[in-house]
């Protein structure tokens, strides 16, 4: 199934792309993650397992166990602070 995925912030910066197109077979959110990391480079550094990363799907805040379905837009970016 295909999924739009966008970077915000730094995780943008890093990758290089706000927004791509993947191909993925996997079931959950959190997987997708680990798929990402498993493509090395500025994936790995910016979704690295024990790196503050927000996810959302569907512009739902939601946690990795969350379930993908084809065409879901799914959102990546870093703890926002403020004051």
């Amino acid at each position: 199934m295909k999924v739009n995925v966008k970077y915000f912030a730094g995780i943008r910066e890093a990758i290089g792309a706000a927004n791509e197109s993947v191909e993925t077979s996997v079931a959950t959110l959190g997987l997708l993650r680990d798929q990402l990391i498993a493509q090395g480079g500025a994936y790995e550094e910016s979704l690295a397992r024990g790196k503050a990363v927000r996810m959302a799907l569907n512009q739902v805040m939601c946690d990795e166990g969350v379930a993908l379905t084809a065409g879901a837009e799914v959102a990546f970016f870093p703890p926002v602070t403020g004051g």
